[in-house]
């Protein structure tokens, strides 16, 4: 969505985007273009042609698209923008190289137009960033600041037929809302007024390495808001120069929930929050179940406090909150009360934040997980196995299949078969199978009325539409 009286800051600069598909780069180049330059891109998604809607959406929008073979660089003046991951066999690269072409990675562009914005909220932690930016954004839209917000999910509540992946927003150049990603160390790089810590857990890295970003992360910012329920969030807090926390367990935390409010049903929470500043109760409801998304509505309420809303406004603002795309997004439910949910967990965190949620309600729970790397499941396929081992009970079933793999030289010789192992020596049960089609085919077998079906995986969106025919077949 983009505001038609933005600036154009960037009026008359060229840009190509490498992956200009991904769920960090849409955004990040509607943003762009909305800032007035010219912006072109390839992907190997458009090559295979996975998502046609979503690329079509984009020629329809003014991007020039290309094949991923290197025709679309062709003049040293485009800033190549491209994952600092990315192969350098990558044809862009190759003739980025020889024509001389600036490069900047994804995180280098987004971190210099989030630092020039008059206030910048940053929502950075292992779990939670994309949901917390859309109520932040939310919450300021509403509140009439005109944010220009970057996210990696489609926001549901900015969604129009003109704009189907409403991943980003355009605003007037003042306040800038962005989820910040610490994974590759990037998180270094932006300078934020307002931080948001979610929590610390494992995830892409070790535990100490996320100490030392996020503690830098929280201590450049003028004001810190920090999650108390998390322990190790909380132990970073004394590195910030002023603290706003929340919480939904712990009794110091300045924003929290008063205890025995909670009231959690299949489509949404609701509890008394309690502003322990001033002693005061607020009534909150949210149309997302799941007490994570309550801490995470708390995180972004704290956000808006911060950056001088009313929180009384804030609370108001999120009773409206439509949720994000493959965020505990139920797909919908077959005649014989089948119900499918599309959801982006893919680390530990994620994994059991959604579990939990359905298992608050009756019923057993069907867990399809496609691994969403090689490299990934290497890192935390222990922490997924026992996730998966004790969230989910011996009347539920959990399917993995191939983790995603789009090409490259990854090492694969490790892969889901393992996840299934330790899943079972962490005293749980899981079933292989290579294929989606074989899981597919493996859950309609297996379902039965009042099973609740979840699809979760992430770097891949054609998992959505998995899931809508997992659905048909029911």
């Amino acid at each position: 969505m983009v505001d038609s009286t933005a600036r154009a800051p960037l009026s008359g600069q060229s840009y190509f985007f490498c992956g200009i598909g991904g769920s960090g780069m849409l955004p990040l180049a509607n943003i762009v273009k909305g800032l007035g330059a010219e912006v072109a891109g390839s992907d190997r998604s458009w090559d295979q042609g996975r998502t046609p809607e979503k690329f079509a959406w984009l020629k329809a929008k003014g991007f020039t698209l290309f094949p991923q073979d290197g025709s679309g660089v062709a003049s040293k003046d485009q800033v190549l923008v491209a994952s600092a991951a990315i192969e350098d066999s990558v044809p862009e690269i190759v003739k980025g190289r020889m024509l001389g072409c600036p490069r900047q990675s994804r995180a280098e562009l987004l971190s210099g137009l989030f630092n020039a914005a008059s206030v910048s909220l940053g929502v950075a932690g292992t779990s939670g960033k994309s949901t917390t930016t859309g109520m932040l954004g939310w919450i300021l839209a509403r509140r009439g600041k005109r944010p220009t917000i970057m996210n990696g999910a489609v926001m549901k509540n900015f969604v129009s037929p003109q704009e189907p992946f409403a991943s980003a927003v355009v605003g007037d150049g003042k306040v800038f809302v962005s989820e910040i990603d610490e994974s590759d160390g990037s998180i270094e790089l932006y300078n934020p007024h307002i931080a948001v810590l979610l929590n610390v857990s494992l995830d892409h890295k070790s535990l100490d390495e996320l100490r030392g970003l996020f503690t830098r992360f929280i201590a450049k910012a003028q004001t810190a808001v920090v999650n108390f329920d998390n322990e190790e969030a909380r132990l970073l807090a004394p590195r910030a120069k002023r603290v706003i926390s929340y919480g939904i367990d712990h009794p110091k935390a300045d924003i929290g929930i008063e205890p025995g409010t909670i009231v959690e049903e299949q489509d949404g929470v609701a509890a008394l929050l309690v502003d322990r500043r001033e002693d005061v109760g607020h009534p909150l409801q949210l149309k997302m179940p799941g007490q994570h998304n309550l801490s995470n509505a708390l995180a972004a309420i704290a956000g808006a406090v911060a950056s001088g809303i009313d929180i009384e406004d804030a609370v108001i603002a999120l009773a409206s909150f439509e949720g994000l795309a493959r965020r505990f997004d139920i797909i919908g439910t077959s005649p014989h009360g089948m119900t499918v949910i599309d959801d982006f967990g893919h680390n530990p965190e994620k994994c059991r934040a959604t579990l939990r949620t359905l298992k608050a309600q009756p019923g057993r729970v069907i867990a399809f997980f496609q691994p969403h790397g090689y490299g990934p499941l290497r890192q935390m396929g222990h922490e997924l196995a026992k996730t998966f081992a004790r969230e989910l009970g011996p009347e539920d079933h959990t399917l993995l299949c191939d983790p995603v793999y789009f090409g490259g030289t990854v090492d694969r010789s490790e892969g889901s078969e393992r996840i299934v192992r330790l899943i079972e020596e962490a005293g749980g049960s899981a079933e292989y199978y290579p294929t989606r089609e074989e899981c597919r085919e493996r859950i309609w077998a297996l379902a039965r009325p009042g099973d609740r079906i979840v699809v979760m995986g992430a770097r891949d969106d054609t998992l959505t539409t998995f899931a809508q025919k997992l659905l048909q077949g029911l």
